[in-house]
Formats: structure tokens, sequence, C-alpha cells
């Protein structure tokens, strides 16, 4: 199998190839596979039990602006 570098490479000169016809293929079906890997991250998040309930509550403290500065609670980093 071909390393992700290798992989690209050999996908740009296959897409350096290709007629604007074909191209409008290419990215309909590229934006297909994106779409759907990001929903499935979303599905997975979501399944995970009180994540809802956390980004419920994450966003309504971003709305507020009752935010921590994250050094104040990681000064190690």
């Amino acid at each position: 199998m071909l390393n992700s570098s290798d992989a690209r490479e050999q996908i740009y000169r296959y897409v350096d190839q290709l007629s604007q016809e074909r191209l409008a293929v290419v990215l309909d079906f590229l934006a297909y596979f994106v779409e759907r890997d990001n929903r499935d991250a979303t599905e997975e998040l979501l399944a995970t039990p009180g994540f809802a309930a956390d980004l419920d509550r994450a966003e309504q403290e971003a709305d507020t602006e009752e935010l921590v500065d994250w050094r104040v609670l990681r000064s190690d980093v």
C-alpha cells in the first residue's frame, strides 16, 4: 500500500491529466467522502455518553463568555 505522501503525489499526477468535466466529477466524489467522514466522526462523538450535554454546556458558556484561559488550567504547557 502507498504511503500518504506517495498516494497524494500520484493523485495529483492523475488530476493534472483530467478534462474540466472529469475534474467536476472527481470534485463531487471527493466532497462525498469528506462529508461522509465528517458525518461518521460526528455520529461517533454524539454516541459518546454525556458528549451532547457537555457540548451544549460548552456552547452556552461560550455564548455568555464564561470562558477560562487554558493557561490558567494548564500552566505546565
